[in-house]
């Protein structure tokens, strides 16, 4: 077995050697965590191809307890409630998540937002989302989100056969069918209120417009469209050798359809999120932008890693060393690959700062900039795709304002 690269000896990779006391001795002070992932169960009932938990380069979930047990809950809750009061955050952010978070089952998701809202009431607030693939999503389930105001996010690929193309149970069946009726029980009536909204990973293979209009059949308040995991060392599939951008061309034509049609009524975060970008708010998101990325991740074995996408890259590429029974989250702060992650443009390559995009860009996600030997300090694997969309979002937008000042006063809204 080769040696985890989360073990001393592999300080030479971004961000190994980063100097965190000389920043702190220049003024810099970390962002202290509002979004606390918890991964309440470890394992999935779906074996999707390209999920960077159980497909990818990390495999540490074979180590991991099938569910998080409650004194691990109890622990997380009470260190969620410590770092809020030490860093005077009036509100956090948890969410539920796995593998598949719903496999805990129903009472031990009560348990665990009972405790965590238990240990940071009554001066933290603490608002609640799981993440799920929907399988799984019946009225049990649906009364209790809404019983504690809890959000549920679904993924869905597009229509079903988008879908089933990578989302499928282990014996090969897909599992499109069993999402819709989940998604169908909460989007009636009774449950609307709970809908975060739809996650879907790009498959350049399906039509973009047949792909946004079966999630927009859902009316989502948001959706969200995710490149699929991918780096230098393992590029990610349908990356051409060429100077061509496919990812960007497949957002581009859902970008145009979205902005003509319905960006009034559902948001579409990557898009909204380069928007704000381009009039020089910050971001919210750690897919665009250089806003300090504030989140830890517990395992189900009480671990606090990283982001979890950064099992994508390598084998112990999350790692942190730290537990929630000894380690308060504020420890995380001082970890180099965690600093790296909230210093902005100090973090990026040479490459990424010539380029005119890159305070919007923000070099990418994180885990897609990796190559083997230089670590995270390069532009994303998909800089061209990234540079293509942002150059066209800019431009649509330009003309809209140009096309606005040319009106007469009165006209203009």
């Amino acid at each position: 077995m080769g040696v985890r690269r989360d073990e001393p000896g592999h300080e030479t990779e971004w961000p190994g050697a980063l100097d965190v006391r000389a920043l702190l001795e220049g003024g810099w002070r970390p962002t202290p965590i509002r979004d606390f992932i918890l991964k309440v169960h470890s394992r999935c009932n779906l074996a999707c191809d390209y999920c960077y938990m159980y497909e990818m380069a990390d495999q540490g979930w074979r180590r991991q307890p099938r569910r998080m047990s409650r004194q691990v809950v109890a622990w997380t809750a009470q260190r969620i409630a410590e770092h809020a009061r030490a860093n005077l955050l009036p509100e956090v952010e948890v969410v539920l998540h796995g593998g598949e978070p719903l496999l805990a089952g129903a009472e031990h998701l009560r348990y665990a937002v009972e405790a965590i809202r238990a240990a940071a009431e009554p001066d933290v607030r603490v608002g609640f989302s799981v993440q799920t693939n929907g399988v799984l999503l019946d009225e049990l389930f649906l009364d209790l989100f809404a019983e504690y105001g809890v959000s549920v996010g679904v993924s869905l690929d597009g229509d079903e056969e988008g879908h089933d193309l990578h989302r499928r149970r282990a014996n090969g069946r897909g599992s499109y069918q069993d999402v819709r009726t989940g998604l169908r029980r909460l989007t009636g009536p009774r449950y609307r209120h709970l809908f975060g909204g739809l996650l879907s990973t790009i498959e350049l293979r399906n039509d973009p417009i047949a792909t946004y209009e079966a999630l927009l059949e859902f009316r989502p308040p948001e959706m969200d469209f995710l490149l699929p995991h991918g780096n230098w060392d393992a590029p990610p599939p349908g990356r051409p050798a060429d100077e061509s951008a496919p990812y960007g061309d497949w957002l581009i034509a859902i970008f145009d359809r979205w902005y003509a049609a319905e960006a009034g009524d559902v948001r579409v975060r990557l898009f909204s999120e380069i928007i704000r970008l381009l009039f020089g708010r910050m971001s919210a998101s750690e897919a665009v932008g250089l806003s300090p990325v504030a989140v830890a991740v517990v395992e189900t074995n009480g671990e606090i890693e990283q982001v979890d996408s950064l099992k994508s890259a390598y084998d112990g590429a999350a790692g942190t060393r730290l537990h929630v029974s000894r380690d308060p989250f504020d420890t995380v702060l001082s970890l180099p690959s965690v600093v790296a992650r909230q210093i902005g443009r100090r973090a990026l390559s040479e490459q990424c700062l010539a380029c005119e995009a890159h305070e919007v860009c923000g070099g990418g996600l994180y885990p897609h900039r990796y190559r083997s030997g230089t670590g995270f300090r390069n532009p994303s694997v998909y800089c061209r795709d990234l540079l293509k969309l942002i150059t066209h979002i800019r431009d649509v937008l330009s003309r809209d304002l140009d096309g606005a000042t040319a009106r007469p006063a009165a006209t203009v809204v």
